[in-house]
């Protein structure tokens, strides 16, 4: 998956990962995260959800990375949100009421960007890459991150001889073998959505199960 690849999708309007909803697994199992007031929660490849809407509404304030200007601009005009624009060395800044939304790429990211992050949010990154990113995603995500940030990840598995992604299958076993090293790794749920989504029975999809983890990573010298 290329940049090109994702920028075009969204200059096509080919966003069906997009959710007009608030994620129900972010509203049921972010408590368990058990962040204080004002942390700073981390959306990488956030695109324009909604869901950085219902965190910010939780009293967090939100720091998103996103490659495409047209879902930056989108997010903040569909959410009524006048964002301040700023330009720096690696990244565009835009921002309005807690959110703010870094315009580049995810891999240009350095400990000092992420310094003040207490959690990542992780819907539709990790599954939005191939197998070689999402070991390179991985790592660069663990080496950037504070140590004991909570992250919440949301997996998608199924055949992936059945369909060609994004979204890819990206077992539970895989996600273990990507994290273990260095976070605590808790399996929250797992649940069957095929019948909850024709388009990817359409698609010829005969399996599609959904994995949330809570992966805290560990403290120094732990």
């Amino acid at each position: 998956m290329t940049k090109e690849y994702w920028m075009d999708r969204w200059k096509r309007d080919e966003t069906g990962f997009h959710q007009h909803v608030f994620n129900p697994y972010l509203v049921q199992y972010w408590e368990m995260l058990q962040l204080t007031l004002g942390s700073q929660v981390f959306v990488p490849l956030c695109g324009k959800t909604r869901d950085m809407i219902w965190l910010r509404n939780q009293g967090h304030s939100v720091l998103g990375i996103e490659l495409s200007t047209l879902a930056i601009k989108a997010f903040f005009e569909e959410n009524g949100l006048s964002a301040n624009h700023d330009s720096g060395e690696k990244f565009d800044y835009y921002a309005a009421d807690a959110i703010q939304i870094f315009h580049g790429d995810f891999f240009n990211l350095g400990k000092c960007d992420l310094k003040k992050i207490s959690a990542v949010y992780d819907r539709a990154s990790l599954v939005a890459l191939p197998p070689e990113t999402r070991r390179h995603y991985a790592h660069h995500m663990l080496h950037i991150l504070p140590p004991a940030t909570k992250i919440l990840l949301i997996s998608f598995d199924y055949p992936q001889s059945e369909m060609q992604g994004p979204p890819f299958a990206v077992s539970p076993d895989e996600v273990i073998a990507l994290y273990q090293n260095h976070t605590e790794i808790r399996l929250l749920t797992e649940a069957d959505i095929l019948n909850e989504n024709p388009r990817f029975q359409q698609r010829g999809l005969s399996r599609l199960q959904e994995s949330i983890f809570l992966l805290t990573l560990h403290r120094p010298n732990q």
